[in-house]
């Protein structure tokens, strides 16, 4: 099973991905890590990516995906995920199981005020909301909820929206 959990920068991806693999004995991947250096250094001078940008950080997580597909390993990503084109290009016709945290622009404002060591800089955040293309086809879990909280409504959910394996 892949299941990627998204949403804008500061809704909790990371926190609620690591304790939904621990929790499902499964593989963690911050899709994060997977960013060239050159994207890194962008945003942290609080610069957003554009689609160029964001092509071979997209290609590098899909093979991630499909590697995980393959060999039948549980994953959970925690990948922003913006804009439909992008969910489309990560799955590249694997089954995935979408979570999108959904949270109001001023909790996830105030979350990245207070967040250190993250290359991604608040003002940044403005481009978030814009790019975000909101999924219809995703287990939609509000981020105002305590991290345990979310976590055990995605577990309640997931045998509901779970895709079925490709045959």
């Amino acid at each position: 099973m892949v299941i990627v959990v998204m949403g804008v920068a500061g809704s909790g991806k990371t926190t609620v991905g690591e304790k939904l693999a621990d929790a499902l004995g499964a593989a963690f991947l911050d899709a994060d890590a997977l960013h060239p250096a050159e994207n890194i250094d962008k945003m942290a001078r609080g610069i957003p990516l554009d689609d160029e940008d964001r092509a071979p950080w997209l290609e590098r997580v899909h093979a991630r995906v499909r590697a995980a597909f393959a060999e039948k390993t549980t994953i959970v990503v925690a990948c922003s995920a913006l804009k439909q084109r992008y969910r489309d290009q990560i799955a590249g016709g694997i089954p995935i199981t979408w979570v999108y945290l959904r949270g109001s622009r001023a909790l996830v404002q105030d979350r990245l005020a207070h967040r250190q060591g993250h290359f991604m800089p608040a003002t940044l955040l403005d481009s978030q909301f814009r790019d975000l293309e909101e999924p219809h086809d995703a287990i939609d879990v509000d981020i105002s909820l305590s991290p345990d909280a979310i976590v055990q409504r995605i577990l309640a959910e997931l045998p509901a929206r779970s895709p079925s394996p490709l045959t």
